[in-house]
């Protein structure tokens, strides 16, 4: 058999290729099918290849495609970016602008109901003194600007003038250790000295433990300075309590809160009254008015003398009292208080009583 198939191996090839062939077309009949054979396992041999070649050259379109389209949205968002940038920019430039005119407008309303004359300027810097508190201002010595003016915004005291050039002037802020003025409350009337300490709150000195004070009471210039005109708002008080000498009353200064950007230097004050009325957003407490009897406790006479001119009715304090006590009792005698030449008052007496004068000295007994 071995040598048959050697000797006519190529005659045998020959027969099982037609064989095969007449099998496959035997196969192919009776499936029906209009594809080939051959077709089909070319087809079926390829289409793996195929579905790798053409998942790869997908996928490297789809990378391609998404690395440019984000490059465009990175693109985009950069352009987006800026354009939010620059409208945050404007924004705030409005908002500034939105804020100038509003304390422009402030300053123009308080300068038309106030009574002093006053003059806007602007804060351009601070003075380089690193222990002091002071700005400096636009207006000088051209505008009328001098040295110890006032300077205040609607929201209170800034502090006052203490050195001036021709186009700018440096201001003293009241939170500076060395600024003092004179404050009084306005619900129960107690006078004290305001006082800087270099810090945020400042504090109201000279007030005796026994005076009355609440916390958030209001403080307002009391106009005893001579720089600040009367009835300016200055703060409120944010801690009281009794101390070893006198009062600890710390204040908060209402004119430095916002910011100082735009102020008002008073070039001629007018003092103005301090009402009864508290300032918004506090309980309404009106005091009785004021009775004689504290004027009989410090030796005056509520009455009068005849010739002379009545004492003011704002008295306010025991100092005046006296004062007003001793003019009267020199206008009954006719005394003229700085002249050398006139005799010297009885203080001893009432401005209503006669002046008695004085009794002989008791003489002595007869000798027997």
């Amino acid at each position: 058999m071995d040598f048959f198939l050697n000797r006519y191996r190529n005659l045998t090839a020959l027969l099982v290729a037609i064989l095969a062939q007449l099998g496959l077309l035997a196969y192919q009949i009776k499936s029906g099918e209009d594809v080939r054979l051959i077709r089909v396992w070319a087809v079926t041999a390829v289409t793996p290849l195929a579905r790798f070649i053409e998942g790869g050259r997908g996928g490297l379109a789809h990378f391609l495609k998404n690395y440019f389209l984000l490059w465009n949205v990175q693109e985009e968002n950069q352009r987006l970016k800026a354009d939010l940038d620059r409208t945050e920019m404007e924004n705030q430039y409005l908002r500034a602008q939105l804020s100038t005119a509003d304390r422009a407008t402030a300053l123009a309303i308080f300068q038309k109901t106030s009574q002093s004359k006053t003059l806007a300027a602007r804060v351009i810097g601070n003075t380089t003194d690193p222990n002091g508190r002071a700005v400096i201002v636009d207006r000088g010595a051209a505008d009328g600007i001098q040295k110890g003016m006032a300077v205040i915004k609607p929201e209170g005291i800034v502090g006052k003038v203490i050195g001036v050039f021709p186009h700018a002037a440096d201001v003293l802020l009241v939170t500076d250790p060395s600024f003092a003025a004179g404050v009084v409350s306005q619900k129960n009337r107690v006078h004290g000295t305001l006082k800087g300490q270099g810090q945020s709150t400042v504090i109201v000195d000279y007030i005796q433990n026994e005076e009355t004070l609440e916390p958030g009471e209001w403080f307002l210039t009391s106009g005893d300075d001579l720089v600040f005109p009367r009835g300016i708002l200055v703060g409120q008080a944010t801690v009281v309590r009794p101390g070893k000498i006198r009062k600890e009353v710390y204040l908060t200064p209402s004119g430095t809160q916002s910011g100082l950007e735009d102020v008002l230097i008073v070039l001629d004050g007018v003092h103005g009254t301090i009402t009864e009325a508290p300032l918004p957003n506090q309980p309404v407490h009106v005091l009785p008015p004021p009775d004689n009897d504290a004027a009989a406790d410090s030796g005056a006479d509520p009455r009068p003398a005849a010739g002379s001119q009545p004492a003011p009715q704002s008295v306010a304090t025991d100092l005046d009292r006296s004062v007003e006590h001793y003019r009267a009792v020199g206008a009954a005698q006719n005394h003229k208080y700085g002249d050398k030449n006139s005799p010297a008052p009885n203080y001893n007496v009432t401005p209503d009583s006669p002046v008695r004068p004085p009794s002989p000295p008791p003489s002595s007994p007869p000798r027997p």
